[in-house]
């Protein structure tokens, strides 16, 4: 999961309520809530198959966005587990860094779902509107199979508009 920096006046108490326990081996929470995990040799990569150039313009939005919008942006690519698709982006926004002032954009390119879910802190500027924003500027790149590139209009989009509300 891709996450954006920034930073709110209870970002140490929630980094510090996480036990190092919790995390896998070769994992740590960064000073800016960022979760950091190591490949150990010989270990198949876990990276998405996208380019340097795409996961760093896609970092970079994150970024921007969630400072721009003061709500912390992530991006989850992959199965969203059972048939309640909103309970299950839910689940995964939870175990975001500050997920009461996290915004996910879940997408599931097997079944072509987007889910966008907001925490409790911001729900009310990243509301339905504000996510309905967000996939209509994705559907386009999406449809010609530019995922990097759907993700980075949603998060433009939804971080203009949060910002306004």
């Amino acid at each position: 999961m891709a996450s954006g920096e920034v930073s709110h006046a209870n970002v140490s108490a929630e980094v510090a309520a996480r036990s190092a326990a919790e995390l896998p081996e070769g994992t740590v929470i960064t000073n800016s809530g960022r979760i950091s995990a190591a490949r150990f040799p010989g270990d198949a990569p876990s990276t998405p198959p996208f380019s340097k150039k795409e996961l760093i313009a896609l970092d970079d939005t994150l970024k921007a966005a969630s400072e721009k919008a003061l709500v912390r942006f992530s991006v989850y690519i992959g199965d969203l587990a059972g048939d309640d698709l909103e309970a299950s982006a839910r689940q995964i926004l939870a175990k975001a860094p500050e997920p009461a002032y996290g915004t996910l954009i879940a997408v599931s390119p097997n079944t072509r779902d987007v889910v966008i879910v907001s925490g409790r802190e911001v729900s009310s500027r990243v509301n339905d509107r504000v996510a309905a924003l967000g996939v209509t500027a994705a559907v386009s790149a999406f449809r010609q199979g530019n995922l990097i590139d759907g993700l980075i209009a949603a998060l433009r989009v939804m971080s203009t508009a949060a910002a306004a509300n």
